[in-house]
């Protein structure tokens, strides 16, 4: 599961990780027993300090043949959050930060540049990460 978190101006919060190269949405994996909505509020917490403070929407679900055969991506886009304070880098996350949309860092995933269009630019959504 992945997050378009955004503010009200349209800036994007993304996140560097140690173990793969680009900037990323924040999320993870779902543990046996959570939903979506609950590992998306884990992961948002873990991963930026941002806690969820009105209703989620889910931009589309996505399958990652590059990931296995059967791993599905559920792509929420997040505007109503509060962040208590900037990521502390740790061992998982190295860097994060809020970006401009026609400013995103260099090494963006294209992955995530195309949620951006499908949920900002009308973009047509794909099934495929």
């Amino acid at each position: 599961m992945r997050a378009l978190v955004l503010t009200p101006d349209n800036r994007i919060f993304l996140v560097r990780h140690s173990y793969v190269p680009g900037w990323h949405m924040p999320g993870g994996g779902v543990e046996a027993g959570e939903t979506l909505e609950e590992a998306l509020a884990k992961e948002l917490g873990e991963e930026g300090n941002i806690t969820l403070t009105g209703q989620v929407v889910l931009l589309g679900v996505y399958l990652n043949r590059r990931a296995s055969a059967r791993d599905h991506v559920a792509v929420y886009v997040v505007r109503n959050f509060d962040q208590s304070a900037p990521h502390v880098p740790d061992r998982e996350i190295v860097e994060t930060g809020f970006f401009p949309l026609d400013a995103l860092p260099e090494g963006t995933t294209q992955a995530t540049r195309r949620r951006i269009g499908e949920a900002l630019h009308s973009m047509a959504i794909t099934q495929e990460w």
